[in-house]
């Protein structure tokens, strides 16, 4: 009985013990000691103990073969062959699906040249391991080896009845062509070609192709070609393979027949599909460069990129780009109806939606159709019926393409049609009036010299858009061009009474320069006047004050220093600073040119002070967001700032002041002698 029930104080767990045991197994155990066998007995006793340990080992577990080839590799080591033999006997029984067993057991036979015990295992292997390859090889490499080419050629024979893998026909193929055998060898490529048409769901063209350049090789050249005539009636037409008819082509341009090279390759590209023919059209190319001529290198590579953009357009049929690229590639190489055809295809593919974005590239179809018609085919009736047909199609409700109208109306006045041109334009105006058909049309007038039908048009124009300045101006200088300055003067008082324009200030300036133009000073400066009310802009007052200063009279030089008076005066209440200090800056430059010292010295005194001042910034959500600095100018001639211009003047002063302190300070001597002076 155990007196200390009590735990004791260091527990040890399984998990422990386990540990430590896996630890110590990787602990180097000393080598044993070498011993040294003097005579027959401690031999004997040697193999006893050696053949027991084995014995042990396979007793304790007979499926570990590796225990078995290790026991007859010593076995064999000490020249105990049938011990070794028997040993390996022993091991097929307990596994005879073993393949390292089988090539262990046969190796140490002919290693120890037992070649009938050799050849015996090799039968026993292959019988009851057929399907296993490295038998069916050892066995012939041996046998070839041995020199019993009869025997090897027997073997292969018996392993070709198994139907085996592509790689097994090829070993016995160049078994039969190293002893120059090539009918022997051409009667197994007849049979292994058998073999895949009969056997195999998908036969491989390859095996057709390495029989075809077998037969090459040998110089048999007809049979080549018989070869690849089969092969190409065997797959037909529904299991066409480009390498087929490229190897067969390569191989007729080796034989220098160039026509039957065309026939096979123009024969395969009509039936393969284009995406699987890639490499053919490769091989086509290059032929072609090597022994085609010029055209028919051409046709290759369009064809080729005829097919490329064929697939790009059935994928999105709205690509019009690919479209345009199609049809420039067409247009360059083919006939006239085949490029309608294209054509007619493209416009086929509307814009589904309504929306003049989607219509910007289709529109262009249209016009490249309607361009190659006229300059390429010469079709003008064909022509007509394009641009008609594209201005049917076109929503004008919702938006139209001016270029198109007046595309047609051009192409109608080279053909010497002017009454259709003018139709047209006029139904563009009539069903969707813009801009630019307006100038158009009138712009086709003005060539024509049609003044009158000009002003109308213009009428119309001004009727439509009476805000946009640039028709009002294009028609007063018609009428400045015609010498009728009443009626452009007129056209100009219409334009400027408009309550909305787009650019007045254009307008305001092509007035005034047209009063000038006609030295009518006294309306000129009334324009300005007439502006001034209207608008206070800085570059108003400084463009009236060249005016007067540019007038050429005797008075020109009070009357302008009198506008730069009213400008000032003017731009005192106004916010923005910077246009004041521009308008300073011009009567300076006046003044230095053409004033005398009062009145420079005058403008100076107006002149601002810059300075710099901090202003706080807020964010968009309202937080503080630090702060700014900015420059500002003070006019002398503000009195609301004039506190502030005091308050600066002696925070001025009183830092010249402490500079002047601060010197004093780092110089005493300088002050002794300035208070001796």
């Amino acid at each position: 009985q155990v007196k200390n029930k009590a735990p004791a104080e260091v527990q040890i767990t399984a998990e422990q013990l386990l540990r430590e045991a896996k630890e110590r197994e990787l602990e180097l155990l000393p080598p044993p000691p070498q011993q040294k066998i003097t005579d027959v007995e401690e031999l004997n006793d040697y193999k006893l103990r050696k053949r027991k340990t084995f014995e042990d080992n396979i007793r304790k577990n007979r499926t570990v073969i590796s225990n078995w080839i290790k026991y007859a590799q010593w076995e064999e080591s000490l020249k105990e062959i049938q011990r070794a033999r028997s040993i390996y006997e022993r091991a097929l029984d307990v596994d005879y699906r073993n393949v390292t067993l089988w090539l262990k057991y046969a190796e140490m036979e002919m290693k120890n040249r037992q070649v009938n015990h050799a050849r015996n295992i090799w039968d026993r292997a292959i019988t009851t391991l057929p399907r296993v390859n490295q038998f069916w090889y050892k066995y012939t490499y041996m046998e070839e080896m041995l020199g019993n080419v009869a025997g090897s050629r027997q073997v292969f024979e018996r392993w070709m009845e198994w139907q085996p893998e592509e790689q097994a026909w090829h070993s016995y193929i160049n078994f039969e062509l190293r002893y120059k055998e090539v009918d022997r060898a051409r009667s197994i490529y007849e049979r292994y070609i058998l073999f895949t048409a009969l056997v195999l769901v998908h036969p491989d063209v390859k095996n057709w192709i390495k029989y075809a350049r077998f037969e090459e090789k040998h110089s048999y050249f007809a049979h080549a070609r018989k070869v690849y005539e089969r092969a190409v009636e065997f797959f037909g037409e529904e299991h066409m393979d480009e390498h087929l008819y490229v190897a067969f082509a390569k191989f007729e341009e080796n034989q220098k027949e160039f026509e039957r090279v065309r026939v096979i390759y123009k024969y395969a590209l009509d039936r393969i599909p284009k995406q699987d023919a890639q490499n053919l059209f490769k091989n086509y190319t290059i032929f072609e460069k090597k022994f085609g001529d010029r055209r028919g290198i051409e046709d290759i590579i369009v064809s080729k990129r005829r097919f490329q953009y064929e697939e790009e357009v059935k994928a999105n049929p709205h690509n019009y780009d690919a479209w345009f690229d199609y049809l420039r590639l067409v247009e360059s190489d083919a006939d006239a109806e085949t490029v309608r055809e294209v054509y007619e295809r493209a416009i086929a593919n509307v814009p589904p939606i309504q929306e003049k974005r989607h219509w910007k590239r289709y529109i262009y179809l249209w016009i490249n159709y309607a361009l190659y018609e006229e300059l390429e085919a010469k079709a003008s009736k064909r022509t007509r019926q394009v641009y008609q047909a594209c201005l049917e199609l076109l929503p004008h409700k919702k938006f139209t393409f001016a270029k198109m109208w007046l595309l047609y109306a051009q192409f109608e006045i080279r053909q010497k049609n002017l009454p259709l041109a003018r139709r047209a334009l006029g139904t563009s105006i009539g069903k969707c009036p813009k801009n630019k058909l307006f100038k158009g049309y009138i712009e086709l007038e003005l060539q024509l010299r049609e003044f009158d039908r000009c002003r109308k048009l213009y009428e119309k124009f001004l009727e439509f858009a009476p805000e946009n300045c640039t028709s009002w101006i294009k028609f007063a200088e018609l009428e400045t061009i015609l010498g009728d300055i009443d009626r452009a003067r007129a056209i100009y008082e219409l334009a400027i009474g408009q309550p909305r324009l787009d650019m007045p200030e254009v307008l305001w300036k092509s007035y005034i320069d047209f009063e000038i133009e006609q030295e009518e000073y006294e309306k000129t400066r009334n324009l300005y006047r007439r502006l001034l009310q209207r608008t206070q802009h800085v570059k108003v007052w400084i463009s009236f004050a060249q005016f007067e200063l540019s007038a050429g009279r005797e008075e020109r030089l009070p009357r302008c220093r009198q506008i730069y008076e009213e400008a000032n005066k003017a731009m005192r209440s106004c916010e923005e600073k910077e246009e004041r200090v521009m308008l300073l800056e011009s009567w300076r430059s006046f003044e230095d040119e053409f004033g005398t010292d009062a009145t420079k010295e005058r403008i100076d005194k107006l002149m601002p002070e810059k300075i710099k001042k901090r202003r706080k910034l807020q964010a968009e959500d309202g937080s503080d967001a630090g702060w700014e600095e900015y420059y500002d100018y003070i006019f002398p001639e503000d009195t609301a700032n004039q506190p502030n211009l005091k308050l600066l003047a002696m925070a001025k002063l009183w830092k010249k002041q402490q500079q002047e302190s601060e010197a004093a300070a780092m110089d005493p001597d300088k002050d002794i002698d300035e208070s001796q002076t």
